[in-house]
């Protein structure tokens, strides 16, 4: 079924194709049966705010179809972009298990479909089913693994180049480019974005590209990046 915003929404999760590859979906049918008797199916538009820092954990949202943006915010209103969320992630879920306020904000950067299970639902659920919990606990020590090797990218870089380098390389392999001799990245966000992902300016971002550009290490072909020189984008990544 099609949404208003143009997304073949998946009806079922018994039904979904990716169910194999993601460890929350891959449920025993008994389980998968008894959430889908609990999660509400939405369709959101590109910009939609899922949950925001700060606020009461109401539930989980399992993101089926498109990409959010997780971002935390200073008091003075700087930003820091930690993910962008991939389809088949459970996000606000450690909020939802301990009962305290998401510790980030959620925002889609696509049209999105979501299964969302209210928190009080959620945790009878995982009482319920051994095998949820597990995926759960999986979960979670994927999220903290991930946000250690986040710090160590930001904090242990010695620069913005390095830090844009091995941003770059790392979407490459999430994207299956890693590989190729001359990888494509789609670029979905702007260069504030990027900036606020690797902590640093607009202005500097811009910089940075036009000097790879320049010494033709990638090339933009529309929204589209191409790495042309993946040998020197190492080597700044490891200076």
């Amino acid at each position: 079924m099609l949404s208003p915003y143009g997304l073949d929404i998946i009806e079922s999760c018994l039904t979904c194709k990716m169910r194999a590859d993601q460890i929350f979906c891959d449920l025993p049918d008994q389980a998968l049966q008894s959430f889908e008797q609990i999660k509400y199916a939405t369709a959101y538009p590109k910009g939609a705010i899922l949950f925001v820092e700060g606020q009461a954990p109401r539930g989980i949202f399992v993101l089926c179809k498109g990409r959010v943006k997780l971002s935390i915010c200073s008091t003075d209103g700087k930003t820091l972009i930690l993910k962008i969320a991939e389809a088949g992630e459970v996000l606000g879920l450690s909020a939802s298990v301990s009962g305290k306020p998401y510790e980030l904000t959620a925002e889609t950067i696509d049209p999105c479909q979501v299964n969302f299970v209210k928190r009080e639902d959620f945790l009878r659920f995982l009482k319920e089913h051994s095998d949820a919990c597990l995926r759960v606990a999986e979960q979670l020590s994927e999220k903290y693994n991930s946000a250690c090797r986040e710090i160590r990218s930001l904090g242990l870089s010695h620069s913005a180049a390095e830090k844009l380098a091995k941003l770059l390389l790392d979407w490459a392999v999430k994207n299956g480019e890693g590989a190729k001799q001359e990888p494509r990245i789609k670029l979905a966000l702007t260069h504030e974005e990027i900036a606020q992902m690797i902590g640093t300016s607009r202005e500097t971002v811009t910089r940075l590209f036009a000097e790879m550009k320049k010494r033709q290490i990638v090339q933009a072909k529309g929204s589209t990046l191409v790495i042309r020189n993946k040998t020197a984008l190492k080597a700044l990544a490891t200076t």
